[in-house]
This record gives structure tokens, C-alpha cells and sequence, in this order.
């Protein structure tokens, strides 16, 4: 069953244009080409914060665990850009089943 895996940051005003032109056009490929990442969407916060956030659908935690991931893994030349990281892993919520 696969997982949601949610990255949320900031990112520095002077480079976030430059910021979202990698992250759309470098950064999701490499993770899309890493096994295990199924999806990848972004979106804006316009509610709460941090402002950015990624939402990427994956098989599970073997996700974290190839060497194609820990070589792309991050935010390349905007690290020192970025602030107020979180990230969340989602599993589907498993209800019991109701009787008849």
C-alpha cells in the first residue's frame, strides 16, 4: 500500500524564483527516477505555513533506502535557502471493518 510523503519549507525571497524552476525541473525528475517514488505534486500554502509544500506518493519506507535517493536526496544549491523544514509520512488510515 503506498504513502504519502510531505516535505513543507520556506525559502529565501531573493531566490525563489530560481528555487522553483530547480525544484520543477531538476529536482522532481531525480526523485521521480529514484525506485519507489511514484508521484510528486507541489502546492502553496494559503493558509498557515511554511509556504511550499510537496506532496510525492511512494511505495513505502524502502523509498528512503536506495543509493539513487541518498545521491539526490536534499536541496541542492538552495540548502542554505531553505528554512523551516518539516516532513510528514502518511499511511492510508486502516478502520475496522463494520459488521453486517
Amino acid at each position: 500500500m503506498s504513502q504519502f510523503h510531505i516535505v513543507l519549507v520556506d525559502v529565501d525571497p531573493a531566490v525563489e524564483d530560481a528555487f522553483n524552476e530547480w525544484y520543477e525541473t531538476v529536482h522532481i525528475p531525480e526523485i521521480l527516477a529514484c525506485p519507489g517514488w511514484l508521484s510528486a505534486q507541489r502546492h502553496v500554502c494559503v493558509e498557515g505555513g511554511p509556504k511550499y509544500a510537496a506532496v510525492y506518493e511512494i511505495t513505502g519506507s524502502d523509498a528512503y533506502e536506495t543509493p539513487e535517493f541518498h545521491a539526490i536526496k536534499g536541496f541542492g544549491p538552495f540548502e542554505s535557502h531553505v528554512s523551516n523544514f518539516k516532513r510528514l509520512r502518511l499511511s492510508p488510515l486502516a478502520l475496522p471493518a463494520s459488521p453486517d
